[in-house]
C-alpha cells in the first residue's frame, strides 16, 4: 500500500485519512500500539494485520485526542479500558466506527472497528458461496419453524452472512426481530433489539421478552450460556424460526458445544435444522488468476479481496438420533460425510482448482 506522509499530518487530518483509506480499501480495524519509542499504526486488510506506519508521540498524542473527542471518551482517562462509537459520512451512507481501548505499558491501546453498510448489507447471491450451499440457505430460511446456526471465530462473516440471509426474506409476511449486540447494521423491514447488560436485557432475558412480540423469525446475535441455548431451543420447537452464532472450529463442532453446555439432547436433537461454519480467504487478483501467472501466495499483493470458505451440516434423520444418542463429533461428521457432507477443506481445494484462491490461504484459515 502507497501511504501518506502520516507525521506530516495533525490528528484531525490524520484520522480523516485513515477513515476515508479504510473505506476506499476495505480495512476492517486500524489499530494503534504505542512501544517504547513509537507507536504502531496497523490494519486488518482482507483479514491480515498490515503494518503501515511508525508515528512519533505528540502525533499518536493528538490523533489519540481526536478519537477520544468523537467517540465521547474520557479525555483525562488512561489506566482503565474505555469503549465508545461515532459516525462519520461516505457518499451515500454513515459508517459507524466502534472504539476500543486498554491501557498497556506504553500508553494507552486503540482499535477501531470499522461498520460500513455497504460492505455489512450483501444479497446472499455475491457472498461467493458454491451454489448448492447458498441454495440450502436460501432453502433453509423459507423453514417455518428450526435452529439454524453458523458458526466460527470473529471476524469470519458470520453477522454478514445472516444478516444477507434474513434479507432473503424480509417483507415477505413475516415478523422479524434481531437481538444483538451491538447492532451493526441496519436493516428496513425488521424490528432490532440491542442488549444492555446495565439494565440487565441479556440474550436470555431479551430472547423471553422476544417471543412475547409475536416473531416468526428471530435472530439472537450469540449464544454463550445454557439459558440462551435452551430458551432458543424452546423457541424453536414452539414454532419460531431461530438463527444464532457461536464460536466452534466446524459446524459439527457445534452439536457437542451444545450439548456440553447443557441443553436436552431431547429437545436440541428435534429443534436443529442446520450448522453453517465459515471463514473468509482472501481472494485471487484477476492478474494472478490467469494461466501461467507467477504470483507468490505469500505476497500480500496477490490478493483483491474476501470470500466465505463453508461447510454446511444439515440435520438429517441419521444425524439426529446421532444427537439423541449424544454420539462424538467425528462419529457425526463420519456419518454426514456419508450423506454429502463437504469440509472446509474440502470445499477449499475446489476454490483452489477455481482460482478464487490458493491451498496456502486454505490452510491459513481452516482446521
Amino acid at each position: 500500500m502507497t501511504e501518506p506522509a502520516w507525521d506530516a499530518m495533525g490528528g484531525k487530518e490524520l484520522l480523516e485519512t485513515l477513515e476515508r483509506m479504510s473505506v476506499e480499501k476495505g480495512i476492517s480495524d486500524i489499530h494503534l500500539s504505542p512501544e517504547k519509542e513509537s507507536v504502531r499504526l496497523e490494519v486488518r486488510l482482507h483479514g491480515v494485520l498490515r503494518l503501515i506506519a511508525h508515528l512519533k508521540r505528540p502525533i499518536y498524542d493528538e490523533l489519540v485526542r481526536r478519537i477520544k473527542f468523537k467517540a465521547k471518551l474520557k479525555l483525562n482517562i488512561t489506566e482503565i479500558p474505555q469503549d465508545g462509537q461515532y459516525t462519520f459520512e461516505m457518499p451515500g451512507r454513515m459508517v459507524n466506527v466502534r472504539v476500543a481501548s486498554i491501557p498497556s505499558r506504553f500508553g494507552e491501546t486503540y482499535t477501531l472497528r470499522l461498520l460500513d453498510p455497504k460492505k455489512g448489507i450483501v444479497p446472499l447471491m455475491q457472498l461467493g458461496f458454491p451454489k448448492e450451499i447458498e441454495e440450502m440457505l436460501a432453502g433453509l430460511v423459507q423453514l417455518p419453524n428450526g435452529l439454524i446456526l453458523v458458526t466460527g471465530p470473529t471476524g469470519s462473516g458470520k453477522t454478514t452472512t445472516l444478516y444477507s440471509v434474513l434479507q432473503t426474506i424480509t417483507g415477505k409476511e413475516r415478523n422479524i426481530i434481531t437481538l444483538e449486540n451491538p447492532i451493526e447494521y441496519e436493516l428496513s423491514g425488521i424490528v432490532q433489539s440491542q442488549i444492555d447488560h446495565d439494565h440487565d436485557y441479556t440474550f436470555a432475558t431479551g430472547l423471553r421478552s422476544i417471543l412475547r412480540h409475536d416473531p416468526d423469525v428471530i435472530l439472537v446475535g450469540e449464544i454463550r450460556d445454557l439459558e440462551t441455548a435452551q430458551t432458543a431451543i424452546d423457541a424453536a420447537l414452539t414454532g419460531h424460526l431461530v438463527l444464532s452464532t457461536l464460536h466452534t472450529n466446524s459446524a459439527v463442532e457445534a452439536i457437542p458445544r451444545l450439548l456440553s453446555m447443557g441443553v436436552s439432547p431431547y429437545t436440541f436433537a428435534p429443534s436443529l435444522r442446520a450448522v453453517l461454519a465459515q471463514r473468509l480467504v482472501r481472494t485471487l487478483s484477476d492478474a494472478c488468476k490467469k494461466d501461467g501467472a507467477d504470483c507468490d501466495p505469500l505476497d500480500h499483493d496477490t490478493y483483491a479481496g474476501q470470500v466465505a470458505l463453508p461447510e454446511l451440516l444439515v440435520i438429517t434423520p441419521k444425524i439426529r438420533e446421532l444427537i439423541l444418542l449424544n454420539e462424538t463429533a467425528q462419529t457425526i461428521e463420519n456419518a454426514a460425510k456419508q450423506e454429502g457432507y463437504r469440509t472446509m477443506r474440502s470445499w477449499g481445494e475446489q476454490f483452489t482448482e477455481q482460482k478464487i484462491t490458493t491451498q496456502t490461504e486454505v490452510l491459513r484459515v481452516s482446521v
